[in-house]
């Protein structure tokens, strides 16, 4: 809806997706006066809970583990805040995630890192496991603060000595090793058996990446240090009551939320940017612009090409969008019946052998085909959350990040992809994996009640941030994150045009729901001392 703007606004935040949530309530508790536009009916960008199937079943449209959140910054600041007005976590402090091959092998998770290295079959890995997350937890105050700061600061030169404090030169070669290095090169490096790889490697797909892509070697014990943290909290009752929580803080603080608001450019004044047009509307602020958007959106569309270095547009013009990602929720009669019997309690299943299988699909992917051998997330938020289904029932969540925006054909060669994602297509494929989990389910096929789609071309048309289908703001590959996100030229949050900000999943530290650059610019801004020099001049 369209409400009347107030005056004196000093922010603009652009997009309400998790980072646009945390930067608008961390510069309001700070004294701003933020005006936060939506494009979309509702605020939440990937963040959303519907009745997907049938009624009483509550799924997470898009959206669903807040491990990340939890673990971060953001949380650390707004947690007391955010469960005053009503948010509510379940966790588990038992078995958290499990991969299962297709022979049937299945690799499990516990939240003590012990019992998970108790299960690898090689003595030497359980050594080595224990001693990895050891360095990692060591030196996590140093690599939590070079993820989380402007790399191209002072900031991040402070974090890097603090690794060579901790853990000396050994330590730190061993990190910027890792960064350079494959998810499957570290596991064949750093492990004699498959667990570790067979666990962890489909987890890169969370990050945008592939086991093959640089950096999945540092990724690999960041996410298995947080996933034995942190565990894998959802939100009671469904995400959407993340949204509510925040909703009601903003409310508060006296954000001003404007939804079905679509800004059509960023207004730039004597060199500064000073508020967005939106509509026929005129909106200005007084100290910052932040835009929550694709570098293409930013320096295509948002600026006015006047206002932009033409090599800036150039390259921002040339960033790269990752896979697509096809979800498909699923209403049961009743919980699945897994041949290994493990699995009916842990909440995030992964239909994968590891690197192997996964590497595969994710190369039929970026080679425009519908992968043979998918790798499955298979989400049962029902295990930590009863209340997401009606009693005796179950839903299943399951995510795909394998799959073309635009498939030139199928890898299986059975289905017909010359029309692009047609109902017809997407009902092929859901079918595809559903088959694949019920060779480890059988009864799946008898439980279910009802399916629903959501294909790349519908995120799309649901998150212009979601160009390609592409859910994680861009390619994470190695060349594009870190100093280079979001563009190699612009490595950080600031933009060539004053007063304007770019947030988001395109920006530093990349894709996750964590509100990371949300935090980041809302406490550099809420550090600066009000100046003349912030002021547009009029």
């Amino acid at each position: 809806m369209t409400a009347t703007t107030p005056d004196g606004i000093d922010a603009i935040v652009v997009g309400s997706g998790i980072n646009g949530l945390v930067a608008s309530a961390e510069l309001a508790r700070a004294g701003w006066k933020v005006l936060l536009l939506e494009r979309n009916p509702d605020i939440g960008g990937f963040i959303a809970t519907e009745e997907r199937t049938l009624p009483g079943f509550l799924h997470d449209t898009f959206s669903s583990w807040h491990p990340l959140f939890v673990s971060g910054p953001a949380y650390a600041d707004l947690a007391q805040s955010l469960h005053q007005h009503g948010l509510v976590y379940r966790n588990t402090d038992e078995w958290t995630t499990a991969s299962v091959a297709d022979d049937g092998r299945v690799t499990v998770a516990h939240r003590d890192p012990e019992r998970t290295a108790a299960e690898f079959e090689e003595p030497s890995d359980r050594t080595a496991y224990l001693s990895l997350l050891r360095k990692l937890y060591r030196d996590m105050g140093s690599i939590g603060g070079l993820m989380g700061s402007e790399l191209r600061s002072t900031a991040s030169i402070r974090h890097a000595l603090g690794l060579l404090r901790t853990g000396g030169r050994g330590d730190s070669e061993y990190w910027l090793r890792a960064a350079v290095t494959s998810g499957r090169s570290f596991a064949r490096r750093e492990f004699r058996g498959p667990e570790v790889d067979h666990l962890y490697a489909p987890w890169l797909l969370h990050g945008g990446l592939s086991p093959d892509h640089a950096s999945g070697g540092i990724m690999m014990p960041l996410l298995a240090g947080t996933l034995h943290a942190a565990g894998l909290p959802v939100v009671e009752g469904g995400s959407a009551r993340f949204l509510a929580a925040f909703r009601s803080l903003l409310d508060e603080l006296g954000v001003a939320i404007q939804t079905g608001t679509q800004v059509d450019r960023v207004l730039v004044e004597n060199g500064r940017a000073v508020g967005v047009s939106a509509g026929s509307r005129t909106i200005r602020a007084r100290r910052a612009v932040l835009a929550s958007v694709t570098p293409t959106a930013l320096y295509g569309e948002l600026l006015a090409p006047q206002t932009v270095d033409p090599t800036i547009r150039a390259e921002a013009a040339a960033f790269r969008y990752g896979r697509g990602e096809m979800q498909i929720h699923v209403a049961l009669s009743a919980p699945l019946t897994w041949r290994d019997s493990r699995l009916a309690q842990i909440p995030l299943v992964h239909i994968s052998d590891g690197s192997a299988s996964t590497g595969i699909a994710c190369a039929e992917a970026e080679a425009g085909l519908l992968p043979h051998r998918p790798t499955i997330v298979v989400g049962q938020q029902y295990v930590l959350d009863p209340s997401r289904v009606p009693p005796g029932r179950a839903a299943l969540w399951l995510q795909l990040q394998e799959v073309p925006f635009a498939p030139r054909g199928d890898a299986a060669g059975v289905l017909d992809t010359t029309e692009g994602w047609t109902e017809t297509l997407a009902k092929g494929y859901a079918d595809r994996v559903l088959d694949r989990i019920a060779v480890h389910a059988p009864d799946l096929r008898d439980k279910l009640l009802a399916v629903d789609l959501i294909t790349p071309r519908d995120l799309a048309d649901r998150n212009p941030n979601a160009l390609a289908g592409d859910p994680y703001g861009g390619s994470s590959e190695l060349d594009q994150s870190y100093l280079w996100r979001p563009l190699a030229s612009v490595g950080r949050h600031a933009t060539p045009v004053p007063g304007l900000w770019q947030i988001g999943a395109s920006t530093h530290p990349g894709a996750g729901l964590s509100g990371g650059s949300g935090h980041l610019v809302a406490t550099a801004l809420s550090q600066r001392k009000l100046s003349r020099k912030l002021l547009p001049t009029r």
